[in-house]
């Protein structure tokens, strides 16, 4: 029952908060306000929800630390994201021709939050962490990474490749990321980075979305296989790539730190103050 009711707590916010950022995407700032205040009140309510069905505190989005956590966390995201535009650009299949929209970046700043949040709190908080007490951390995360590509279906621009990708290069990887820190902060500040730099600074496709123009006025063309096509950059195989190799990263790390959880043991919560203290 607990997974039910955090599920439909976190969902509710999930869903009020994305209709109200989609009533204001027009306005940039107005968008920039509904999405941060989105994000605050999906982090609230699923601490709240964790309290109240496991008797303890969230310490996967406790507040010490936070703010360093997300922030290497974004490094990593916008790293990655550099990372795969700096092939596309030096391929020639992504060519910049000027500045674009300094207040269009601002509002994906909100609309990004939003996203980032939400989708983490639902996937690694609640989806992640339950069934990783059952059923093991590498069967959890193959699940849920499943689960995750698979819902990029629903996007404009979807395509059956685009999903597979954002399986690898983002379920499985924000799961492990998840269980190297046992912290939200780390997967959320990924996920945001990644998402803001694909949109809000390089002004490429998100996930087939249709997003709104960022900071730079720039153009990909190429070899779908290379660029993504209309999916986005994220089905790039370069995305793909440099998404396997911090999903590796993060599982030797999460092995180091004796953070993965085996199949066959019953575990208590895994959210807990000795695996996040490390």
């Amino acid at each position: 029952m607990r997974f039910v009711w955090q599920f439909l707590a976190v969902m509710a916010i999930y869903a009020l908060g994305g209709n109200a950022v989609n009533a204001v995407k027009e306005n940039d700032w107005l968008t920039l306000v509904a999405g941060l205040a989105t994000a605050a009140l999906t982090v609230l309510v699923y601490g709240w929800v964790v309290r109240r069905t496991e008797h303890r505190p969230a310490l996967d989005v406790a507040r010490e630390g936070a703010a360093a956590k997300t922030g290497w966390g974004m490094l990593i995201g916008v790293g990655m994201f550099g990372a795969v535009i700096v092939n596309l650009f030096t391929a020639g299949y992504y060519e910049v021709d000027g500045l674009g929209s300094p207040t269009g970046a601002m509002g994906l700043v909100g609309f990004m939050a939003a996203a980032a949040v939400a989708e983490e709190v639902v996937y690694r908080g609640v989806l992640f962490r339950i069934i990783e007490e059952r059923a093991g951390t590498y069967l959890a995360l193959t699940l849920t990474g499943i689960m995750f590509g698979l819902s990029h279906l629903l996007n404009e621009n979807a395509s059956l490749w685009g999903a597979i990708a954002i399986a690898i290069e983002a379920g499985f990887m924000l799961a492990a990321a998840y269980a190297a820190t046992r912290s939200l902060w780390v997967p959320i500040g990924l996920h945001f980075g990644w998402n803001f730099a694909a949109a809000g600074i390089f002004s490429t496709e998100v996930s087939g979305n249709g997003t709104h123009q960022g900071l730079l006025d720039a153009a990909t063309s190429g070899p779908k296989l290379l660029t993504g096509g209309e999916f986005g950059p994220e089905g790039s195989v370069y995305a793909v790539g440099f998404g396997a190799l911090l999903t590796i990263v993060f599982l030797w790390l999460a092995h180091r730190r004796g953070n993965i959880v085996p199949r066959s043991r019953r575990a208590a919560p895994v959210n807990s103050t000795a695996t996040l203290s490390r």
